[in-house]
């Protein structure tokens, strides 16, 4: 599928709290909506859209607020997962329709775990990649990431402190994001042992250790030239303002402290990737914390990158999961 359009998908601006929200469908059918991460846009489900479609799905991918061609509010403040779940709500109303499935990958993940959590609703099942299901709680993040890397620092607190990872960044976008896609795809990550490219020493970048070999096999010139350039024509503002946020949700949903997310839902994570790694316990804990999960599967050999890795298994696993919650 060309990346910018194709005869069969549609590009769409639609009205948001944000201003507006722009979107890439394809096909007919129940409303999929699919919700990228960091630092992604619309086009890493690329290969999720004609797959969908194909079986008989209305599968609209967004670009999320502060990413491509959707508004970018100034206020750090705007990226709080509140504003980003009203954004989901207004592109399904705007499309015409009172519900949807939807799916997410990375942040898109917990953006698509809140929206089911806060708008049952509106939407009816979900679908999370990559970064598992914990409910609302707990230590304030800040706290918490800021005691996982001893003498190192973790790179959510990195990015937390507004500017500085747009100073390492914004040089050289397409050279970091190379770097920072290759560093966490299971063909290209760090070997065990190695040092570990989600914490940065002191007086370091991040990007220092980053794999400085090939692209991964999943991402061509041709997709690497469409990721930088949104990123060089959007700044990075916009997509690093959703960690400055963590605290904000943390106070915005404790009224949600340990909730469950109750409609069916699907995990698919990388069996190489950290996220899954890391919450390895939220995984164990969906009995409770997920109690409609039709079913959990990580992928062996997979890094973090699942729907673009191992587009064929995730279209899959999607398509059989939703002919059981939106039959067609």
């Amino acid at each position: 599928m060309p990346h910018s359009s194709a005869p069969d998908v549609t590009h769409r601006l639609v009205p948001s709290p944000a201003g507006r929200i722009h979107l890439v469908e394809q096909g007919n059918g129940p409303l999929v909506l699919l919700v990228h991460g960091f630092p992604e846009s619309w086009y890493s489900w690329r290969h999720q859209l004609p797959a969908l479609a194909a079986a008989g799905y209305r599968a609209v991918a967004v670009d999320v607020r502060g990413y491509g061609r959707s508004s970018k509010p100034a206020e750090v403040s705007a990226y709080r997962l509140l504003e980003l779940v009203d954004d989901n709500v207004a592109v399904v109303e705007a499309l015409g329709e009172r519900s949807a499935v939807i799916v997410g990958h990375d942040w898109g993940a917990s953006i698509a775990a809140t929206s089911a959590l806060l708008r049952p609703d509106v939407f009816r099942a979900v679908g999370l990649l990559s970064v598992p299901y914990t409910p609302p709680g707990g230590p304030k993040p800040s706290d918490v990431f800021a005691r996982m890397g001893g003498e190192e620092e973790f790179y959510v607190s990195y990015f937390q402190e507004p500017g500085r990872a747009e100073a390492e960044i914004e040089p050289d976008v397409r050279g970091w994001l190379a770097g920072f896609y290759a560093a966490l795809s299971a063909d290209t990550m760090p070997v065990p042992g190695a040092p570990d490219p989600h914490f940065v020493r002191p007086g370091a970048a991040l990007r220092d250790r980053f794999p400085a070999g090939p692209l991964p096999t999943w991402l061509g010139e041709r997709e690497l030239d469409f990721y930088a350039g949104e990123f060089e024509r959007t700044g990075l503002t916009g997509a690093l303002n959703r960690y400055r946020n963590m605290d904000r949700d943390w106070a915005d949903l404790a009224d949600h402290h340990g909730d469950p997310v109750t409609q069916p839902s699907l995990f698919v994570g990388g069996g190489l990737d950290a996220s899954t790694i890391w919450l390895a316990d939220a995984m164990e804990a969906y009995p409770t914390t997920l109690p409609g999960l039709s079913a959990s599967h990580l992928l062996e050999g997979c890094g973090h990158w699942i729907q673009q890795e191992r587009p064929e298994e995730i279209n899959a696993l999607l398509t059989d999961w939703l002919s059981t919650v939106a039959p067609r």
